[in-house]
């Protein structure tokens, strides 16, 4: 067994990010749109830059319509998760895409969406829990909608909140109310910083919002100090480095910080964001990583164990899970 075999965790992920490219074709094809500028020649996503990508990323939720959509898409996501190797998945999913920020229509999308999860389950063998976001360029008003939301679906399935977005876009305090309504609901939270944003978006995070994961958070590397508050606190980065070299962060795998973040003291665990628009899958990230820091297969039982720990699930669930890491 090679270590891109090994059964895998993943805490960051996004619903309709992982959407593959073949299943939003077809779907603009039965609903008669024309999405054809955001594919490439050979079908893949197509974007230059973080804010194109943004774009084609909202302009792909465009066929994304109702809750049989988002159920046919649940299905495909977790199939080509599992076929890569992951056991548990958490994804983030966005009211502001599934109804528009209403409750009621919210929990018909979940509804389809947890029904399909179940589904997997049972065909492919993953457990899959949601994690609400809002999405900061949308703003802080949509934002306390966003979390309305969460909280009134909050439970065994809806485990936690976040942000995602445009991080040029605001403040992390700017969003506290939709946080504190999230915990006050007995939601985990996280937040994406440390991607586009220097050292100090991470700390805002961290402080102004009082998340216990940050989502990417790798540029904290620029800031010893804080690097070491991460690992004081115990703070577990969600790291998606084939994301962060696609996107410019930096030029390979052997120049991102995970390892140099990892020797600190600091809790990294390994996603793929995006997958598809990143020409990625979980196999990959590990067979990249392995290359770069000649990593083996203690190494990455120790980051599914730390992503295991860092889940937002109940301990029933998260000991189910374990049981089959320990398994293979």
């Amino acid at each position: 067994m090679t270590v891109a075999d090994l059964p895998k965790i993943e805490l960051h992920l996004h619903h309709e990010g992982a959407a593959p490219p073949a299943f939003i074709r077809q779907l603009a094809h039965e609903k008669k749109v024309d999405l054809s500028g955001i594919f490439k020649p050979d079908g893949s996503y197509d974007f230059r830059d973080f804010a194109h990508f943004l774009s084609v990323y909202e302009a792909a939720c465009e066929v994304l319509k109702t809750p049989e959509d988002f159920r046919r898409l649940t299905l495909a996501i977790l199939e080509e998760s599992a076929a890569n190797g992951v056991v548990y998945s958490e994804t983030f999913l966005s009211p502001d895409f599934c109804g528009g920020g209403d409750l009621y229509a919210w929990r018909d999308y979940l509804a389809a969406i947890q029904d399909a999860a179940d589904e997997a389950e049972h065909k492919f063998d993953i457990t899959l829990r949601g994690v609400v976001t809002c999405v900061r360029h949308f703003g802080p008003d949509k934002a306390k909608r966003s979390a309305r939301c969460a909280a009134e679906t909050a439970g065994d399935w809806i485990t936690g909140f976040g942000m995602g977005g445009n991080e040029a876009m605001g403040q992390q305090a700017d969003f506290k109310w939709a946080f504190d309504c999230a915990r006050e609901a007995g939601l985990r939270l996280t937040t994406h910083a440390g991607e586009f944003g220097g050292p100090e978006s991470v700390r805002d995070a961290v402080r102004a919002l009082g998340v216990e994961r940050v989502g990417h958070g790798v540029r904290a590397i620029e800031d010893l100090d804080l690097v070491h508050e991460l690992a004081d606190r115990g703070i577990t980065l969600e790291v998606c480095p084939g994301s962060n070299v696609v996107l410019g962060l930096y030029p390979d795998f052997a120049a991102h910080p995970i390892a140099r973040l990892r020797e600190a003291g600091v809790k990294v665990t390994v996603s793929t964001d995006d997958p598809p628009f990143f020409h990625t899958t979980l196999r990959r990230e590990y067979e990249m990583l392995a290359q770069a820091f000649g990593w083996d297969a203690e190494d990455f039982a120790a980051l599914n164990d730390t992503a295991l720990n860092a889940a937002f699930c109940d301990e029933e669930t998260r000991a189910r899970v374990r049981k089959r890491l320990e398994n293979t």
